[in-house]
C-alpha cells in the first residue's frame, strides 16, 4: 500500500520508480520493461480464495479492492487500491499460504505484476529503492494497525473520517455498500453518519 499526496497524478510504474522510489531513469526503464502488465475489466478477479498469490499488484490506472467472505457468505472489504497503490495478500505471497481473500477490479484497471524477485533485484541495483521499500512495508504495517484500532474502538463517524483521509478521491468511485463494508458498519449506519456530518458542516447564510 502507498499513499502520497504528491503522487496522485503520476501514472505508470516506471514513473513511480523514478519519481517516488528514486531510481535513475535508465535503470527504471530497464526494470520496468521486464515486468508483466495486464488490463482487467470491471468485475474481473485477480486473486481467489484458495489460490497462492504470486505477485503484488501495482495499479497504474483504475481501482482494485481486496475482500474476504465470512461463513455466511458476507463480504468484508479489507483494502481499496486506486492509482499508484500496491495491493497484495502478504501472507500468501511471502509464506506461500493459500489466500483467504479475493482481489477484484472495481473499474477497468491496468495492473503491473511485481514479484519478490523484482523487489530484491531493484534493491540490489538501487540502495535508495531498498530503503524506500522498507519504509513502504513499515507504513503498510502502521496503516493496518491503525485500521484494527479504529474497528475495535472508534465510532462510525471517526471510521468514516479516517476513510476520507485515507482515500480522498474514492467517495464517488466506490459503491456505498463497499465503503460500509470497509468501515464494518451497515449501509444504513453509513447513510446516517453522512447526513449527520452534512448537518454539522451546514452553515446557513
Amino acid at each position: 500500500m502507498i499513499k502520497n499526496k504528491e503522487d496522485h497524478i503520476i501514472f505508470g510504474f516506471n514513473l513511480y520508480l523514478k519519481h517516488i522510489a528514486g531510481i535513475s531513469e535508465d535503470i527504471a526503464e530497464k526494470l520496468y520493461s521486464n515486468l508483466q502488465k495486464k488490463e482487467f475489466k470491471k468485475g474481473d478477479i485477480l486473486l481467489k480464495k484458495g489460490d497462492v498469490c504470486k505477485h503484488s499488484f501495482f495499479v497504474e490506472k483504475g481501482l482494485l479492492r481486496s475482500y474476504m467472505l465470512d461463513e455466511d457468505g458476507k463480504e468484508h472489504v479489507i483494502q481499496f487500491a486506486p492509482e499508484n497503490w500496491f495491493i497484495v495478500d502478504r501472507s500468501s505471497v511471502y509464506f506461500n499460504d493459500a489466500s483467504e481473500s479475493y482481489i477484484e477490479a472495481i473499474e477497468d484497471t491496468d495492473v503491473v505484476f511485481i514479484g519478490e524477485d523484482f523487489m530484491c533485484h531493484a534493491a540490489e541495483v538501487s540502495s535508495i529503492f531498498g530503503r524506500y521499500n522498507d519504509k513502504l512495508l513499515h507504513n503498510h504495517i502502521r496503516q493496518m494497525q491503525k485500521r484494527i484500532n479504529l474497528l475495535l474502538g472508534a465510532t462510525a463517524e471517526k471510521r468514516y473520517l479516517s476513510f476520507i483521509e485515507m482515500y480522498p478521491d474514492l467517495l464517488l468511485r466506490v459503491p456505498q455498500w463497499m465503503i460500509a463494508s470497509y468501515l464494518g458498519i451497515t449501509p444504513e449506519s453509513l447513510s446516517r453518519v453522512r447526513k449527520e456530518l452534512a448537518h454539522k458542516n451546514f452553515k446557513p447564510s
